[in-house]
């Protein structure tokens, strides 16, 4: 089945539909969910939810630009959503922090390391973070949807770095075996 006639079917609450569509994107918007969420478990809750979310708003989905954008989009905007609730955002200073330079030895620092210590970062800069430098936003934008000044997301991407640094080259140190 194409995927306007999936659109379409899913529009008249065709819950085999809803499963097909379901089944073609889970995965894709999992891992955008675990970006924006703390936990693998928070990850799938939010993956459910914006689900419910896509079938009882696909409606508003007018055909224009990409479905799968589209998609993302609520679920970034359901993840925040539920981290607006949660979470009282801490005042931070929003002094201009020089961004850190990271160099990456790719033989001894792995993707999955690198996706490890983006996950512990705390919630505020690994969700700047993500917007950044993972997804393209401009903090303009970052700022708009976090309901954060400009000067706060640059401030909070440019700590991110700097613990995303600091662990990187503390997991590059190697110790130095001792000769008797």
């Amino acid at each position: 089945m194409s995927l306007e006639k999936l659109i379409h079917n899913c529009k008249k609450q065709d819950i085999k539909a809803q499963e097909q569509l379901y089944r073609l994107y889970a995965n894709k918007l999992f891992s955008v969910c675990l970006k924006y969420s703390n936990s693998y478990q928070q990850a799938e809750d939010n993956l459910q939810d914006g689900f419910i979310i896509i079938f009882n708003k696909i409606k508003q989905y007018q055909d224009k630009g990409s479905f799968e954008g589209w998609m993302k989009r609520v679920m970034i905007n359901n993840t925040l959503q539920k981290y607006r609730k949660q979470t009282v955002f801490e005042i931070v200073n929003e002094e201009h922090l020089k961004e850190p330079e990271v160099e990456i030895d790719d033989e001894l620092v792995s993707v999955d390391y690198l996706l490890k210590i983006i996950q512990e970062l705390p919630d505020r800069y690994r969700q700047v973070f993500n917007f950044y430098a993972l997804d393209g936003y401009s903090h303009k934008e970052i700022a708009e949807m976090m309901q954060i000044s400009v000067g706060t997301s640059k401030s909070n991407l440019a700590r991110a770095r700097i613990i995303l640094k600091e662990k990187i080259e503390a997991s590059q140190v190697m110790p130095v075996a001792q000769s008797y």
